[in-house]
C-alpha cells in the first residue's frame, strides 16, 4: 500500500455538512435506514464534543502512527481523518494521536478525528477544541515504522461499516455514523423531517398523550 490516497477533492456541498452539524448521529442513522453506526465503544474523550464532516479513511498498523502523520498533509480543509487498523495488535492499547498532531491538523484545517483505537492527551484536545472520537485513552506510545503497512484515502473498514473518502461523519455523545456521500443528502433531509416530527411528538406528550397511544403500542399487562 502506498501514501497517496484519492487526488479528487471533496466534492460534498459545504451547505449539507452544516446541516448535518445540526442533526444528532442517532436520528441520522436511523433516517439512512439504520445504517453507518461505527462501534458503540467509539466515543468523544471529552464531554461536548460534535463534529462533521467528510471522511479521510485511514488504515494503519497498530502501535504505529506514522500513517496518520501522512494523513494530515494528505487531507483537505473540512476532512475528518477516520482511522481503522490492521493486524498484529490491539489498538486501544496505544495513544496514536495527542496534542502535538491535533496543532498540526487544526493548522491544515482538519475538521476532527475518528479513530478505533487509542488516543491521549484528553484536557489539551479539549483546550484546543480538536473533536476526537476514540476507543480508549491511552497513555502508552507508538513506533513510526516506515516499513509499517497502511493507506490514506483508500477505504477502511471499521466494525460493519466501509468507511470511503468523501462519505459524511457525523458524531456526538451518543456515537459516530458514516453515511456514503452519493445518499448523504437525502438522509439528512429524512433526519430533518424526523426531528420535525419528534417535536410534534414532544407537543402531544405535553398535552398528556402516552406513548403508547402515540406509537399504537399494545398495552399489554392486562390492560385493554
Amino acid at each position: 500500500m502506498t501514501a497517496r490516497g484519492s487526488t479528487v477533492a471533496g466534492t460534498m456541498a459545504a451547505g449539507l455538512v452544516r446541516a448535518a452539524a445540526e442533526l444528532p448521529a442517532a436520528t441520522l442513522h436511523e433516517a439512512a435506514g439504520k445504517a453507518g453506526a461505527l462501534p458503540a465503544g467509539l466515543g468523544p474523550v471529552r464531554p461536548g464534543m460534535r463534529l462533521a464532516g467528510r471522511a479521510l479513511p485511514v488504515l494503519s498498523p497498530p502501535g504505529d502512527n506514522l500513517w496518520l502523520h501522512r494523513a494530515i498533509y494528505t487531507a483537505e480543509p473540512g476532512d475528518v481523518l477516520v482511522v481503522g487498523f490492521g493486524p498484529g495488535g490491539d489498538p486501544r492499547q496505544h495513544g496514536h494521536w495527542g496534542e502535538v498532531m491535533a496543532a498540526a491538523a487544526l493548522r491544515r484545517g482538519i475538521t476532527g478525528l475518528v479513530i478505533d483505537g487509542g488516543v491521549r492527551d484528553a484536557e489539551a484536545l479539549e483546550r484546543r477544541g480538536f473533536p476526537t472520537f476514540a476507543a480508549s485513552l491511552c497513555i502508552r506510545g507508538t513506533t513510526k515504522d516506515p516499513d509499517g503497512r497502511g493507506a490514506v484515502g483508500a477505504p477502511v473498514r471499521i466494525g460493519a461499516v466501509t468507511v470511503c473518502r468523501g462519505d459524511l461523519v457525523v458524531a456526538d455523545a451518543d456515537g459516530v455514523v458514516v453515511l456514503p456521500a452519493a445518499t448523504a443528502a437525502a438522509a439528512v433531509r429524512a433526519a430533518q423531517d424526523r426531528e420535525a416530527a419528534e417535536q410534534a411528538i414532544f407537543a402531544r406528550l405535553a398535552a398528556g398523550e402516552s406513548t403508547i397511544d402515540i406509537y399504537r403500542l399494545p398495552a399489554g399487562g392486562g390492560q385493554q
